[in-house]
């Protein structure tokens, strides 16, 4: 008896001291941030996080309490590496008991994550990993997306340039981004013709050769003739420019960036493209929201990666909201599949097959300001979903 009394005391006290930490942790909402707080993507990294928290300071009215519960956000640092951010995921998941993450900045690290958010049958919120594998063949049911994918970037490019007579040759990144970037452009051009694909690897710094190859392809080509880019992170590939393209009729064409990088734009007034986002294009409450605090931070207006960090803080707060504050997985999924909410782009619903937020882009054409650093991206046209035949691709 008295070893059956300890037994029994013995499994009580763990049962006691077990729900301790849960009880207390209920009364948080956990969320890991893996992003690239360092690395070739850096820049888009921290510009994600400072809109992620501005977009949950905002989206809970300065309180960053949701239902009674307090937020609590673990950033960590994947360095823009695949197996550390999918070890650092893991990390979030088991020992940090994050209820749900947002992240990376990187394709390469995303889609080395999405496997562990299916073995910890935790939600991943990817902003702003951008390749269709994501949200595609590589998707399970714990991955949404608020960030474009390659194919939004593609199709709203393709309208732009998708003309009869029209010769285009890509230059890309030789990853997940660039190439899952031109497939999706190509499967949407139907009237230009693609003549030629250019891969260089991520950290190209020299772009003679590539360019050389872009211009054989296209110079002795009747009709308009355009280089399409797309390209993220380090390097400068406007530097094929210098080798007078113009000497050949070839224009230039890409899409939106962060505004260091639209500095290099102004070298191309007139230049055609789509973009996820410029801070001046959306009129709505939301965007006036996010313009105002990122000025009275930083005296500069918000970037590309800010509004994006914005809009994953928006549709989490949304939904946890609808669920008052629950944070089962499940219940989370069901609340948040064919779910509509507010952001600096206006409103944004995840698509219910692939979790795919469904957005507006905008087809600009660049005007060179004085007083602006960079080329500015004025509206032709904003594209809206129903506009977009965006692929579902992950054979649900």
């Amino acid at each position: 008896m008295h070893r059956r009394t300890m037994v029994a005391l013995t499994a009580l006290a763990a049962t006691t001291f077990a729900s301790v930490p849960a009880f207390s942790q209920s009364k948080e909402i956990r969320i890991a941030h893996v992003h690239s707080m360092t690395g070739p993507l850096e820049a888009y990294g921290k510009q994600t996080q400072t809109g992620f928290m501005m977009g949950l300071d905002y989206a809970t009215g300065g309180t960053m309490m949701v239902a009674g519960k307090k937020i609590v956000v673990i950033e960590k640092d994947d360095q823009g590496k695949p197996d550390l951010g999918k070890s650092l995921l893991a990390a979030a998941y088991s020992d940090d008991k994050a209820d749900l993450a947002v992240g990376p900045t990187s394709s390469g690290v995303a889609l080395a994550m999405l496997p562990v958010a299916e073995e910890y049958k935790k939600i991943l919120l990817v902003e702003p990993a951008v390749a269709d594998s994501i949200t595609g063949d590589k998707w399970n049911k714990y991955i949404f997306r608020t960030g474009r994918n390659s194919s939004q970037d593609a199709i709203s490019n393709a309208v732009a340039l998708d003309k009869p007579g029209v010769s285009i040759a890509t230059l890309a990144q030789d990853y997940a981004f660039g190439r899952d970037g031109v497939k999706a452009f190509k499967a949407a051009i139907h009237k230009a013709k693609i003549v030629h694909e250019e891969y260089l690897p991520a950290n190209t710094t020299d772009f003679t050769a590539g360019a050389q190859r872009l211009i054989d392809a296209l110079k002795d080509k009747p009709g308009r003739k355009v280089i399409w880019i797309v390209w993220a992170g380090a390097g400068n590939p406007f530097k094929i420019a210098d080798m007078d393209l113009k000497r050949y009729g070839i224009e230039i064409a890409t899409g939106g960036n962060i505004l260091p990088a639209m500095a290099a734009y102004k070298n191309f007034p007139g230049m055609e493209g789509a973009t996820y986002y410029y801070f001046g294009i959306p009129k709505n409450p939301v965007n006036d929201a996010l313009v105002s605090m990122h000025y009275k931070e930083f005296k500069s207006p918000p970037d590309f990666f800010t509004a994006g960090g914005f809009s994953a803080a928006m549709a989490i707060v949304t939904a946890l909201r609808k669920t008052n504050g629950d944070t089962n997985t499940n219940t989370l999924i069901k609340t948040m599949e064919g779910m509509s909410f507010d952001t600096p782009k206006g409103k944004m619903t995840f698509r219910k097959e692939d979790h795919q937020a469904m957005q507006s882009m905008y087809h600009f054409k660049i005007k060179v300001d004085p007083a602006f650093a960079w080329g500015v991206p004025e509206l032709v046209h904003e594209i809206t979903p129903a506009e977009m035949d965006i692929p579902i691709l992950n054979k649900r």
